[in-house]
């Protein structure tokens, strides 16, 4: 009779784990806290994983590297089970003196993400409230131009802070205004962050009700350390009715929830068009009703529709945002309509307990 194998013990589970080294986070994924709930059922093991930042090379790769490691050290014929989940991690969180911390995003570049930020943020501020606007997108800032500010510098305090900007009534401050552009097109995504991070603690925000975060297009690993640098009360997401913005607005809310950051809300941009001659037409040119699919399937509210306009377009070249150059366009009343949903779903969730998390496919 051939010799039984040996009871797998949880401690043997961990000290074959603690072999594996996250390079990203300069220690072992037991040391970490990354290994959870250890079950060992006879020959099957199973665990949940914790990986703080999705996306990296090491977050890719780990799960192979735990079922690898584990087969070696207890056989082959050992059934492993990972459950992979994602958390802020030990991400010092920067304390930027507002009340609430909005990302705007986008998946994709080019649906007018900046545009939305720069209208919304003019938008509270002219309703009262103190607000902020930072544009962290260092390869292609545009609030500079979108607030008239080319060539403006933000001065230093004697606390060697950087003032933001005060324009339209809003507090801004843009990489744009601090990086030249030629250089900044060489640089790498770790220096990009570490830039970003630099840039929010530097800064002298003052008390504010709403700082906007105006994110780089995409979904890549720069857009999640800004959002775990900071502790933001929610999320928008930007996009056009055509369907690969919609695919990657989709990409957006899957960051957000694997980060436990909750998405208030979408807002479709170039909805329609409506010819200056024809007020009642509208001309539906990237498509029809693509937004609402996107947040009746998910659950994620549709916060408002902002229609093609040639103003809106000429307000942002020329530095003042339609929501004052033109305040009875469709455009603006769009704008300050989702500026009251979103000041209303943040007090909605302040009265309220947070709902669970939803994983967005």
């Amino acid at each position: 009779m051939g010799m039984s194998p040996k009871a797998i013990r949880r401690k043997a589970v961990y000290q074959t784990l603690s072999k594996i080294h996250d390079p990203e986070r300069g220690s072992d994924i037991t040391r970490l806290g990354s290994v959870k709930d250890v079950v060992v059922d006879g020959r099957s093991i199973s665990f949940r994983l914790s990986v703080s930042r999705p996306g990296t090379a090491f977050s890719k790769e780990v799960v192979g590297l735990c079922k690898e490691a584990i087969q070696s050290a207890f056989g082959e014929d050992v059934g492993v089970q990972i459950e992979l989940t994602y958390s802020r991690g030990r991400v010092q969180q920067l304390k930027l003196g507002a009340r609430h911390m909005i990302a705007i995003a986008s998946g994709k570049g080019g649906v007018g993400k900046s545009t939305v930020a720069t209208n919304i943020a003019v938008a509270l501020a002219a309703q009262g409230y103190r607000t902020g606007l930072v544009d962290t997108d260092i390869y292609g800032p545009s609030v500079p131009v979108m607030f008239g500010l080319q060539g403006a510098k933000p001065r230093v305090n004697e606390e060697r802070k950087i003032v933001p900007i005060i324009q339209h009534g809003v507090h801004v401050l843009s990489m744009g205004l601090l990086v030249d552009d030629s250089e900044a097109v060489i640089w790498r995504g770790p220096m990009v962050s570490g830039a970003v991070r630099q840039f929010l603690n530097d800064a002298e925000w003052g008390d504010l009700d709403f700082l906007l975060l105006d994110l780089p297009p995409g979904t890549g690993d720069i857009q999640l350390t800004i959002v775990q640098t900071v502790k933001l009360a929610g999320a928008i997401i930007v996009s056009t009715p055509q369907k690969v913005a919609l695919t990657d607005a989709r990409k957006g809310l899957v960051m957000f929830s694997k980060v436990n950051v909750p998405v208030l809300g979408i807002i479709e941009n170039m909805a329609w068009f409506t010819p200056p001659d024809l007020p009642d037409r509208k001309y539906f040119l990237f498509g029809d009703g693509g937004a609402d699919r996107l947040a009746t399937e998910t659950g994620v509210p549709l916060l408002g529709k902002i229609p093609l306009e040639e103003p809106l377009r000429v307000s942002g070249d020329e530095g003042c945002p339609i929501v004052l150059s033109s305040p009875s366009s469709g455009a603006a009343q769009s704008f300050r309509s989702i500026a009251d949903r979103i000041v209303a779903s943040l007090a909605k969730r302040e009265a309220t307990p947070a709902p669970p998390l939803i994983e967005y496919q």
